[in-house]
């Protein structure tokens, strides 16, 4: 949910995660966007095993696939395509979105996102998960 900046104390703005957006031009011609926080602020206050992703060992997919190949067994692969997005969060994320990015979110709703959208440099807007 979008909130004004004054309503996040100093420390939630020091600990804003600005929003990138990478634009990619597929083969067929198609514009694919892809979107994530810069988390390097967070390395500041944050341990590593916190804000990493578990991952499988190499060694440990290797040793499945040798093991499936031996005993002959049917492998099926599936994604879920965002399903990063339906994770639960424990803590808020503070998010800063500047410039085409924050007017895409206005264009989207402006009854809710009018308002909070602000001019320093380029417009920006703040998002928290949980703001007060």
């Amino acid at each position: 949910m979008p909130c004004s900046r004054n309503e996040m104390s100093q420390e939630e703005r020091y600990k804003l995660l600005r929003y990138l957006m990478f634009l990619e031009e597929k083969r067929n011609g198609t514009i694919k966007a892809r979107g994530c926080a810069d988390s390097r602020p967070q390395r500041i206050y944050t341990n590593k095993e916190d804000t990493s992703s578990p991952t499988v060992p190499l060694e440990a997919i290797m040793l499945s696939f040798s093991t499936d190949a031996k005993e002959d067994r049917y492998v099926v692969v599936s994604d879920i395509p965002g399903a990063f997005l339906h994770a639960d969060m424990e803590d808020n994320m503070l998010m800063l979105l500047e410039g085409t990015v924050a007017e895409m979110m206005v264009k989207l709703d402006p009854t809710i996102y009018r308002k909070h959208i602000q001019k320093y440099r380029k417009k920006t807007m703040y998002n928290n998960m949980a703001c007060r």
